[in-house]
């Protein structure tokens, strides 16, 4: 009778070097297995985000009718006349100004912002 580690002794260089390299493979096969499926997942996300984020955007792209105009909203304190101000810089402003204050912005009347030069 024959154990297995007297099979083992027999193992010639070159049979251990057949098995290191089918064993390679199969890791490295199952590797590649598993990127495809890594990125094909993440494609048919994104394609499916894509398809998401494009449908709304067709809803929005129609055009829009002009706003009636109607009294400010409550809370609001009307409007503001700005002076070489961009909209933008204007509403940090008023912002900062508020955070300031320590008030909420609904609570404080901005009549004007004018650059000073």
């Amino acid at each position: 009778m024959h154990s297995q580690a007297a099979n083992l002794d027999k193992i010639t260089i070159p049979e251990a070097a057949i098995d290191a390299v089918v064993g390679y493979l199969v890791v490295f096969v199952g590797l590649f297995l598993l990127m495809a499926v890594i990125i094909l997942m993440g494609n048919a996300m994104v394609s499916s985000r894509k398809a998401a984020k494009a449908a709304p955007a067709a809803v929005v792209s129609a055009p829009a009718a002009p706003a009636p105009e109607s009294k400010p909203a409550p809370g609001s304190a009307g409007e503001v006349k700005l002076y070489d101000v961009p909209d933008r810089e204007a509403a940090m402003i008023m912002a900062i100004v508020a955070d300031r204050m320590g008030k909420p912005l609904n609570e404080l009347r901005f009549k004007s912002i004018k650059e000073v030069k």
